[in-house]
């Protein structure tokens, strides 16, 4: 044995961007700024204050907040005394919010001022949460019967730990539960070495293998992602890691984001498709100098279209891909080296693609039988996935796992192309894929397609029942100013159709215009609720 096991643990890499950058700054909206060397003391003061509240090795703590300075300081300080951090989505349904923290047995719970009426719901079947902790923006907090006390009167409330300890790696660190489409929402968990991997591969993925220069120490970031959503991507990990300076927007709102980005001059954000088109769409957008602004889309196809607005405001974008239950990331849209001096056109759909694995993450695309597809671009099949930081399953649901970890390969859910250069396109979920007369019809790349047109804001297509051919594609618009003309629609796809791009048969008749369409808690269109708005079931 070595005279020193060295485990890899979430506290290295917080002390690792403390060591490098202790002055480096932290900005809270435009209410609260400190230090790198200010926010490891409140680690060492929370883990404290928990450890003295009884929280314990394998305990879980439950946090319902906004992206802040004080969540980042709960994804140290939680699973840096042993416990479970359990970052729960306030977005999901009240019924569903209180399952996942039933079923992860919360004991603590740390929410923000702004849900109290979610939790004066709820508290009534909260059976296993012992301590509530409100958190508030506010010089005085709320005096409310529904908290234990306050998080700022709570973490003086006991002395500060010396440093954190050390403990098995292999030790869970963080929970998180699936938004999903049917069922409940199901628990995934990751460990400390899981999470330090994965931080490492992020940071040689942004920093040495992305484009536009990857991410430096010059850079500032804000999360457009919520911190409640897969470890934020991964990233406050990764930037911490780094000792960037950090920027937390707190609640979404559009005046402030765009206050923040331009004050602090953020350089550096990730995002969904639908938070990036918020910005793009804003009115008097085009005033401001937002040249330079890196920021990485996941969570659902970036078209072509969002792109290019986005490129005309001088914002670089490229896509990631991932899942809840990859910790997230597997992909990044970043250009090989042989492509590099291709034209900038021809650059943006290599940016807008999948992507290619990141490190350490190895990616098939498989047909039913479990066997590779040709890397031809046309052949599909399921994404299947290994890498150092998958979940090992869904908690407390063996036969989910199981089917989730079939032949020991990480089973997605998500159809994909390869394409000969090695850039994996998902072309759409295995659940959303259209079977129209024995052929497949990928939504995706019609969206992609329909977003290119002039007059269309938005766009969603499924599947619905027909009799001659079982299923259909459906277009369903959000209209850019006045609605097109279907007819027009047919002709725009009917151009992709005579290059080659889609076939003829692809091409919808039907096409539906709406004032918006329906989102899940994290802003992803929510094709159930279109099956079952425009009648193509569940």
């Amino acid at each position: 044995m070595p005279p020193y096991e060295y485990p890899l643990l979430l506290k290295h890499v917080l002390e690792s961007g403390v060591r490098w950058a202790p002055e480096q700054k932290i900005t809270y909206r435009d209410q609260f700024e400190y230090t790198y060397a200010d926010m490891y003391q409140r680690v060492l003061q929370l883990a404290g204050a928990l450890q003295s509240l009884g929280v314990k090795p394998g305990s879980k703590v439950g946090v319902i907040e906004w992206d802040s300075h004080r969540y980042l300081e709960m994804y140290f300080a939680v699973p840096g005394i042993g416990a479970v951090l359990h970052t729960i989505n306030p977005r999901l349904a009240p019924a569903d919010v209180a399952y996942t923290m039933m079923h992860a047995e919360d004991e603590v719970l740390i929410f923000h001022e702004d849900f109290l009426p979610l939790v004066e719901k709820l508290r009534p079947q909260l059976t296993t949460v012992r301590k509530y902790i409100l958190i508030s923006d506010k010089e005085t907090p709320p005096d409310t019967p529904l908290a234990d006390t306050d998080y700022e009167a709570f973490i003086r409330s006991a002395s500060p730990l010396d440093e954190l300890p050390d403990f098995d790696e292999n030790t869970q660190a963080t929970q998180s539960y699936t938004t999903g489409t049917t069922g409940k929402p199901k628990g995934v968990y990751f460990t400390h070495r899981q999470m330090v991997l994965h931080t490492l591969a992020e940071m040689v993925t942004l920093g040495m293998l992305t484009d536009f220069g990857g991410i430096t120490k010059r850079d500032v970031y804000m999360p457009l992602t919520p911190l409640f959503h897969v470890h934020g991507w991964g990233v406050p990990y990764a930037m911490t890691m780094a000792g960037a300076r950090q920027v937390y927007p707190g609640r979404y709102e559009p005046a402030m984001l765009l206050k923040l980005v331009l004050t602090h001059k953020v350089t550096f954000s990730h995002c969904v498709p639908t938070i990036l088109q918020m910005v793009v769409g804003a009115p008097g957008i085009e005033k401001y100098d937002l040249s330079g602004w890196k920021i990485i889309i996941g969570g659902a196809r970036l078209t072509k279209g969002v792109a290019q607005q986005a490129a005309k405001l001088g914002i670089h974008l490229y896509a990631g891909y991932g899942m809840s239950e990859t910790a997230p990331l597997l992909t990044i849209a970043m250009l090989k080296p042989t492509l590099l001096d291709v034209p900038e056109e021809e650059q943006m759909d290599y940016h807008i693609s999948t992507g290619v694995p990141v490190p350490l993450v190895k990616l098939r695309v498989v047909n039913a039988d479990g066997e590779d597809v040709a890397h031809d671009g046309k052949d599909r099949g399921e994404i299947v996935v290994r890498a150092p930081w998958l979940t090992p399953g869904y908690l407390k649901e063996p036969e989910r796992s199981a089917a989730l970890w079939e032949g020991g390969w990480l089973h997605t859910g998500d159809v994909a192309v390869i394409k000969p250069s090695g850039y994996v396109q998902i072309v759409d979920r295995l659940k959303d894929v259209i079977k129209s007369g024995g052929e497949w019809i990928t939504s995706l790349e019609l969206e992609n397609l329909l977003s290119l047109h002039p007059q269309v804001a938005e766009a969603a297509v499924i599947g619905v029942p027909d009799e001659k051919w079982g299923e259909r594609p459906l277009a369903i618009i959000v209209p850019k100013g006045d609605a097109p003309a279907a007819d027009d629609l047919v002709a725009h796809l009917k151009q992709y159709a005579a290059e080659g791009v889609i076939t003829d048969w692809a091409v919808p008749e039907r096409y539906e215009f709406v004032e918006a369409l329906p989102k899940t808690s994290v802003g992803k269109i929510d094709k159930k609720a279109l099956r079952a708005q425009f009648g193509g079931g569940i």
